[in-house]
Order: C-alpha cells, then structure tokens, then sequence
C-alpha cells in the first residue's frame, strides 16, 4: 500500500489540496485540485498526475452558503473514497501567520492551536480558515498527524533592523514587528532559481508573488533579506481587496472623524479595497483588463505604480539587482502587469521582450536588459509536502 502526504492550503475564498508520495522527493502530486469562489459560488475541481480532470462525484453541486469547516469536511470524504487504496500518513498545512513563536514547520497540538488562535487578528483573511482546516482533520481522524508550514517562516533570515518598526523598544519586544508573508511561495522560488538562473541564483533578486494577495520579497544567496509585507498580510502592495500601506494617520482620521469603530475599518482596509475598491468592479485583475470602465483602468494602473514604487525600495537591501521573477496568479499570467511595472524600471535597466512576455514564456527580458525578468510558476503545497517529509523522517 503506498504511502501518501496530503496538504491543504485554504485561503480566503478557495481551499487547495494536493496529494503526494511520503517517500521520495517529487515535487510531483498525484492529483491536485481546489474549491474555488468560496462565499459565493464554490467550484470544485481536481485532476490527476498527467492533468486530466478527475470525476468530481459528490463534489459536483457545492451548496452557495457553504462555509470553509463543511467545505474541508466534504473534500475529506471525497479523497477518502477516491484513494482507499493508499494509507495516508500526514497531513500539511498551510498556515499564514506564525508569530514569533513559530518559524519552522511544527506537529500540530491542542497547545500549538491555542497559541495559533492568538494570532487570528494578524491574518483575519487567512487565520481562521487555516485553523478550520486543521480542526476538520482532526475531527475526521484524530491521530493523524498534522503539520503546520508557516509562511512567516522564510523571513526569519532578516536583520533585525530590516524587522523593526520606529515604535518603542518594548512594543518591539513584545512581538510588534515585520514578519513578512508569501513565504512559502518564496521557499519554491528560491529551491528552483538555479534551473533559471544558474551561478546568478545566488546573486541579488526581487520575487514578485503577484495575486489576490501580493508582496515582494528582496533575495540574496536565496534568503529572504526584505521583504513589503509586515506585521500583517495588509501591508505593503495594493492587493484584490486589500490597501496595501496605508499612512497611518488615516486610521486615526477613521476612528476619530468618521467614528467607524475598528471591526468596520478591519472590513474596510482587508475586504473593501485595493483593485475593488479603487475600480467599483471586481478584485480580479483579468476582469479588470477586460472591462472599458475609467475606473478599472485606475485600479491597475494604481496596482503597477505602486509594484514598481516598492519593488524600488527594496533594491538598496540587496545592493542592486540581477534578476527579477513575477509569480502567482497575476504574476504568471497578466503581460499587461509586467509590462506596466517594468516599463517604470527602465532606468534600472529592465527591459522586456514584448513577444515572450505576451505568450508568458519563462525568460521575458530583451537581450539588451541588464537585468534578466523571469515568470516562475510558483508551487506552495510542493514546499509544504517537502516539510512534511522532514519532519516525519
């Protein structure tokens, strides 16, 4: 009987999965797939190894008020029926904050789950189904092991100064610092450079992890040394729903002028703005780009202004910049993205290849750019697989 890892990343409107080999080192699922357009109208869709669509069975008609815990539930019942045959050893899991306590992957306890429950107001968009994933497996079968893979954890590799906020020392060292977020996206990423890269990998590059949620991550010998991303998954980019950095003077203005209390400027800053908030539309950037309305064509615009603004300010950590790779959703597949972020990086050199980066080739840089632009699909549940298998060997 084979021995498989299964790993669950849920986020705020989707729930992936994936499942792979215990005992060898593929990066390879034997089968992938996710619930999508949770909250809406959730989606199901799975397909094995070789990328054909596997029968969706129960999984067919997903109820529209659905939430994630009966989602989890539902999804559970169809690995189990669809893969009796293999024994199921562990189960991994993305979980987005971690804390400070946390920077490793971590057999999840009852005490582990209190401590990560604390931290649900760092990641309200994440948090909370994270933890409902883990508890739908425990609640399915009790003494499987499961894992939790922290996407703070790649960060832990910065100064101290690149993780300091200008707050007093005793908030500080209470735990009121920069985290940074995307980190396993960004542990992929820096696994695969020297297949793209060669002896250059290990020089100074600037992930773009580019999606519903978006950050960047400053990388030198394939360590994370800055990143847009702090204390929470709010900072930074703009992002589908999310504002991004945000001077805080205008919370106070919020609070003060406006009386909004904080659940409502919570609501606000995480579900009511960045792209849709700014266009009125949608926080899909393919909708975006396909629409003629003023307004969408602001909210992309803002979105590359403010990419190419920060990806600027994270040159100077890494003394320059030899490559720099887009990934995730938009990353991977928006050329008009790309390009509008690159063509404000000119004076650093960049310059695109305008065929390759329509097609979404790998390399996308011109020949006469002196920096090499790369999109990199990224692979989050092949690093929590990988975990997995280090910590049960």
């Amino acid at each position: 009987m084979n021995e498989v890892l299964l790993t669950l990343n849920a986020g705020s409107s989707s729930l992936k999965f994936a499942m792979f080999d215990a005992d060898t080192a593929s990066t390879r699922a034997r089968m992938s797939g996710e619930v999508a357009n949770i909250g809406r109208a959730p989606v199901f869709s799975a397909k094995d190894a070789n990328g054909k669509a596997l029968d969706k069975g129960a999984m067919e008609k997903l109820e529209a008020a659905s939430n994630h815990a009966h989602l989890i539930a539902q999804l559970l019942q169809w690995i189990a029926r669809r893969h009796g045959d293999q024994r199921l050893v562990a189960v991994g899991h993305r979980v987005v904050h971690g804390g400070r306590q946390f920077s490793k992957p971590t057999r999840v306890t009852d005490s582990v789950l209190q401590e990560l429950e604390t931290l649900v107001p760092l990641a309200p968009l994440h948090q909370p189904h994270n933890l409902a994933a883990i508890r739908a497996v425990a609640k399915w079968q009790p003494d499987l092991p499961q894992i939790a893979c922290f996407d703070t954890g790649f960060h832990r590799s910065q100064t101290r100064l690149a993780q300091l906020f200008a707050l007093p020392r005793a908030l500080s060292d209470e735990g009121i610092i920069r985290y940074g977020f995307h980190g396993l996206s960004y542990d992929y990423i820096a696994g695969v450079l020297p297949e793209y890269l060669g002896d250059q990998a290990d020089g100074r590059v600037i992930v773009a992890h580019l999606g519903n949620g978006a950050s960047m991550c400053a990388m030198k010998n394939r360590k994370s040394v800055a990143t847009s991303m702090g204390f929470t998954a709010l900072d930074g980019l703009m992002m589908g729903s999310r504002c991004g950095t945000i001077d805080p003077g205008v919370l106070l203005y919020l609070l003060q002028a406006k009386g909004m209390d904080a659940s409502t400027i919570e609501d606000l800053l995480y579900r009511q703005s960045g792209l849709l908030g700014v266009s009125g539309i949608s926080n899909d950037m393919y909708v975006l780009e396909q629409s003629d309305a003023p307004h969408a064509r602001d909210a992309i615009d803002l979105f590359n202004y403010r990419a190419a603004s920060i990806l600027a300010g994270l040159v100077p950590a890494i003394g320059g910049l030899d490559a720099l790779v887009f990934t995730a959703g938009i990353g991977e597949n928006s050329a008009l993205t790309r390009q509008l972020i690159c063509d404000q990086l000119d004076w650093l050199g960049v310059a695109l290849e305008p065929a390759e980066n329509d097609r979404n080739a790998a390399l996308i840089s011109a020949a006469k750019s002196r920096v090499k632009v790369f999109v990199v699909p990224t692979n989050e549940e092949a690093i929590v697989a990988r975990d997995c298998r280090s910590f049960l060997s």
